[in-house]
């Protein structure tokens, strides 16, 4: 994982030639690895993914239904292959985790096929969003330990707040 982000800041380490500037990925990736090495080498998933490698999936929560219509599933359906009534699975470049059930429990059996999926394919590298932290309002340290198993796989990146009550 760590010569995924070393690539990422090869490619991306250069200026806007119109403005003089570094160019806004960059200083994000350099973000993204001190974070890292403040937690011990933890696979972060970045705040803000704006582009995907071709092994990298975006994995978020979505309602039951799988409308993705808000926050982290929009965004998906609309850049990474979320397709609309699909609420759980790989779809294109994401992979979907329903995290709106009204039983915190309900969302467990979800995670756990997740983190079998992610077994299956250590060619691919998770990156796991802030699950159930947003419209679905649980918090990090309601969601975080569902996927303690998949904080064990070195190709799961999860959200610096599951990490941190995780590492409580």
């Amino acid at each position: 994982m760590m010569a995924l982000f070393k690539k990422l800041i090869a490619s991306l380490k250069q200026e806007d030639t119109e403005n003089q500037k570094p160019v806004v990925k960059w200083q994000k990736a350099e973000e993204i690895l001190a974070i890292q090495k403040k937690q011990k080498g933890a696979r972060i998933t970045p705040e803000k993914i704006t582009f995907l490698d071709d092994n990298e999936v975006f994995v978020f929560g979505t309602d039951a239904e799988g409308t993705h219509s808000y926050g982290a599933s929009r965004f998906a359906a609309m850049n990474f292959g979320a397709v609309e009534g699909r609420e759980e699975g790989i779809q294109g470049h994401s992979y979907a985790i329903p995290s709106d059930l009204v039983d915190l429990k309900d969302i467990k059996p979800y995670v756990d096929r997740f983190v079998a999926f992610a077994k299956r394919h250590p060619d691919k590298a998770f990156l796991v969003t802030p699950i159930g932290c947003g419209a679905s309002r649980y918090s990090p340290k309601e969601i975080a330990p569902l996927f303690s198993e998949a904080a064990e796989l070195k190709n799961v990146c999860l959200p610096e707040s599951f990490w941190e009550c995780l590492n409580q």
